[in-house]
């Protein structure tokens, strides 16, 4: 007995030990912490039970059969974060430069298949020099079931990547396929092919950071949806983010009780939206002034500027928020834009968490490299995705709603549920100046004084559209609110809200356009 005790903990020290010491302290000194030394940030103290701790890969090509590691280079298991039950893998970069095997992507598909039979998210550290090419096909093959288990656990529980090193090659397709990608300043990257092929292919040249690293990917690219300073910061954010979202697509979730009173009315929100309508201000600090304590966890905040996407409490539950913003570029819809705040809104519709979209739209963004880019089908997805939503969806109308992207800023017409405006609202085809110019251009090609005559059009348009009464006249908008009773108006309405029942119609699914 002593003897099998002994081999027990001799195993036990050298899966935790991984590639060794010194390959641990190389992770220190590039700013990176160890596969453990993540997993133990992330969840709560002593709560991680780790998985397939002995297992190692069965490759005998290239003397591979001489070198095993227990555990194989990555860890997984379960644990705890505030008391809730997560699945975690995290890739160790000090084993075989955390290249995947097929023993390795067993063990990462293991804690998956239990995520979903009971129910719990997954969260991957990834940090991984891609496939073994020892292994050949069989790494590829690891890679491919990950991605169908990715695949098919979208939408039914959350999947959260942190990217803590390299990422490259095939390696990507399981991230992007997650709900969020976390990325880390100085560590982190991603890319499909690295700076060596792509000098090679097409004779430019550029850093790993240039080309994949968290500020590519967080303001140009939009594949990482949060960056981070350090691994501690991101980390950390994780755990923020788990606390607004349910564990499944049939949980709540967490309420969070607040000292924020519910009927608080704030007299600052009387004077926030300018009365002419070509002045810009800060959406997120009306946000600000509604949400419990006025905490916004912004989604994607240097991407698609134009667009706020993200998560907030009222009464101390988790909602949704899609908002233009008038700070930048107007807060017209673009492409980024609009798939930036389209997969939100699915993803809150997929998990049950109520929308509610702030409105303040001069319309769709013009241009050649907008109509050239796809504007038309790429508008239409945030289209599809707020008619398809039957989660509680709460509009408002702060000032802007013209033309078509009024339609599509979750309208009454698109199945929102309650619209409220400002007295602010202008809801109309177009800008009162447009207006005059097309519908009156006759008049103002005759009028003996244009400059006058159009001015006294632009003031009859403006008194006859620029503003919601026609729209609540029509019944397109529920209630013309005042603006300092925005956030008791908006927890009323998502409290009567709360046990809505929506179906859409039986079907394999959709054809989103894509």
């Amino acid at each position: 007995m002593e003897d099998i005790l002994k081999r027990l903990d001799h195993l036990n020290r050298a899966a935790e030990l991984g590639g060794g010491q010194a390959r641990i302290d190389r992770q220190h000194e590039v700013g990176k912490l160890s596969a453990r030394e993540r997993i133990d940030l992330l969840l709560d103290d002593e709560s991680f039970v780790e998985l397939d701790k002995f297992v190692t890969h069965q490759c005998t090509d290239f003397g591979m059969e001489n070198k095993k590691i227990p555990g194989d280079g990555v860890v997984t298991g379960y644990g705890r974060v505030d008391g809730r039950l997560v699945y975690v893998f995290a890739q160790d970069f000090t084993v075989f430069g955390g290249s995947l095997s097929g023993a390795y992507a067993k063990k990462i598909c293991k804690i998956m298949d239990l995520a979903m039979s009971v129910g719990a998210p997954v969260i991957g550290l990834n940090d991984s020099g891609g496939a073994r090419i020892q292994e050949g096909v069989v790494s590829l093959a690891g890679y491919a079931d990950i991605f169908l288990r990715n695949t098919l656990a979208s939408g039914v529980v959350p999947q959260i990547s942190a990217i803590l090193g390299p990422c490259a090659g095939g390696a990507v397709y399981s991230p992007a396929i997650t709900d969020f990608i976390f990325m880390v300043d100085d560590t982190s990257y991603m890319f499909i092919t690295g700076p060596e092929v792509v000098k090679t292919v097409t004779s430019e040249e550029v850093t790993k950071q240039e080309l994949g690293g968290p500020k590519v990917h967080s303001e140009t690219s939009g594949v990482s949806h949060f960056r981070c300073a350090s691994e501690d910061e991101c980390i950390a954010e994780i755990r923020t983010l788990l606390g607004f979202l349910p564990s499944n697509n049939a949980d709540d979730a967490p309420l969070v009780p607040t000292s924020d009173p519910v009927d608080r009315r704030d007299e600052a929100l009387k004077t926030l939206v300018p009365t002419d309508a070509q002045k810009p201000y800060d959406m997120s600090e009306l946000i600000g002034h509604v949400l419990d304590d006025g905490f916004f966890l912004q989604v994607h905040e240097a991407f698609a500027r134009n667009m706020l996407c993200g998560f907030g409490r009222l009464a101390g539950k988790t909602v949704g928020i899609v908002a233009n913003q008038p700070s930048f570029l107007a807060g017209c819809l673009d492409i980024n834009a609009s798939v930036k705040a389209a997969r939100f809104v699915r993803f809150c519709d997929a998990f049950n968490i109520p929308l509610v979209t702030l409105v303040d739209v001069p319309g769709f963004l013009p241009g050649v490299d907008q109509e050239y880019g796809g504007i038309i089908k790429h508008g239409a997805k945030l289209l599809y995705a707020f008619a398809e939503a039957t989660v509680p969806k709460v509009t408002l109308i702060t000032r802007k709603a013209y033309g078509g992207a009024y339609d599509v800023m979750a309208s009454k017409h698109i199945r929102a549920d309650i619209n409220l405006a400002y007295p602010t609202a202008e809801i109309a085809v177009m800008g009162p100046d447009g207006a005059v110019n097309i519908v009156y251009r006759n008049e103002l090609k005759n009028a003996a004084d244009p400059v006058a005559t159009k001015a006294e059009y632009v003031d009859k348009y403006r008194e006859t559209f620029a503003n919601p009464f026609k729209a609540a006249e029509l019944g397109y908008i529920d209630a013309i609110i005042h603006p300092e009773d925005t956030r008791p108006r908006l927890i009323d309405a998502l409290a009567m809200l709360e046990n809505k029942r929506q179906d859409n119609p039986p079907r394999k699914h959709g054809n989103i356009p894509l």
